[in-house]
């Protein structure tokens, strides 16, 4: 029996790296080099101190994209896909962390959740010294029909990340990690199976505006547009039944040191109970959320 998978990294397409991190560093992020996938993408990655990450994701040659897509690379797929029904900046995947990626998929196909065939790819990840080594991946992807514009996927690492990551982990905004993932619907609780499958068994919790996928490390909330707005003052349709990725909310050392980054930098927030709300904006994909560990 495999381990409950954590929340590994979340994927914001971007319709531009450069704009994602001239945006990304205007709100205190240290991003990392650049880096090529052998399929025609390309991000600039923010990692934090838990172990989970950010990775916006750009199109560094669309001829490739599209051609691995009709190949079928679900990654390209689903990413063209959502750039086409969304548009080119947003929050389109959430990943989990994983240790047998084949076994994931044959869950997947079993449950008929799976979004097609595996994607097993390395790549080189260049660090702030200068120093090379090879990333390599075995993803397993999971959809809901009834959500086109968002899917997930288990992540196994076969060659895994360089373990000392400080410099790219120390953030002037004081971010140390993430605390909750936001997705809306207005059906929470008709995606209860979908998480506890690709999640392998997270205990789901009922509240007031939806459900809670308890992860080890990070919290799922997937609520209905009232829970958007009374947590985030953000409107969504009341409608609209599919899964839509909304916002992030990061732990952070000392909310005082976010806040001043932000406004030396002319970030507008706003404050909502203990936590500091920065609107999406191109470059950004997401309501991005802050709020002070204990």
């Amino acid at each position: 029996m495999l381990a409950i998978h954590p929340v590994d990294h979340l994927v914001l397409p971007t319709v531009n790296i450069d704009l994602a991190r001239e945006r990304l560093g205007k709100l205190g992020f240290a991003v990392a080099p650049d880096a090529r996938h052998p399929f025609g993408t390309e991000n600039a990655c923010i990692f934090f101190a838990d172990g989970t990450y950010l990775e916006p994701l750009g199109v560094a040659s669309l001829e490739e994209c599209e051609k691995t897509a009709r190949e079928g690379n679900v990654f390209t797929a689903r990413d063209q896909a959502f750039r086409f029904r969304v548009g080119e900046d947003g929050f389109s995947a959430v990943v989990f962390g994983a240790n047998d990626a084949k076994a994931d998929d044959a869950r997947f196909r079993q449950n008929t959740i799976s979004a097609g065939k595996m994607l097993q790819f390395a790549r080189p990840m260049r660090m702030p010294d200068g120093s090379e080594s090879t990333a390599g991946f075995n993803l397993a992807f999971a959809a809901d029909l009834r959500a086109p514009d968002f899917f997930a996927f288990c992540c196994e690492r076969t060659n895994p990340l360089p373990a000392d990551r400080g410099a790219l982990e120390h953030h002037a905004n004081g971010v140390v990690g993430m605390a909750e993932v936001v997705l809306s619907t207005s059906r929470p609780a008709a995606f209860r199976s979908f998480f506890e499958l690709v999640s392998n068994g997270a205990e789901i919790v009922e509240g007031s505006f939806g459900i809670n996928v308890k992860t080890p490390n990070v919290c799922i909330a997937v609520i209905n547009s009232q829970g958007m707005q009374a947590f985030f003052d953000l409107d969504v349709s009341r409608e609209d039944a599919g899964l839509h990725a909304k916002a992030i909310v990061f732990k952070t050392s000392d909310l005082s040191v976010t806040t001043s980054h932000l406004t030396a930098n002319g970030v507008t927030y706003t404050r909502k109970s203990n936590r500091v709300l920065v609107k999406a904006a191109p470059g950004q994909g997401a309501l991005f959320a802050f709020e002070e560990i204990s």
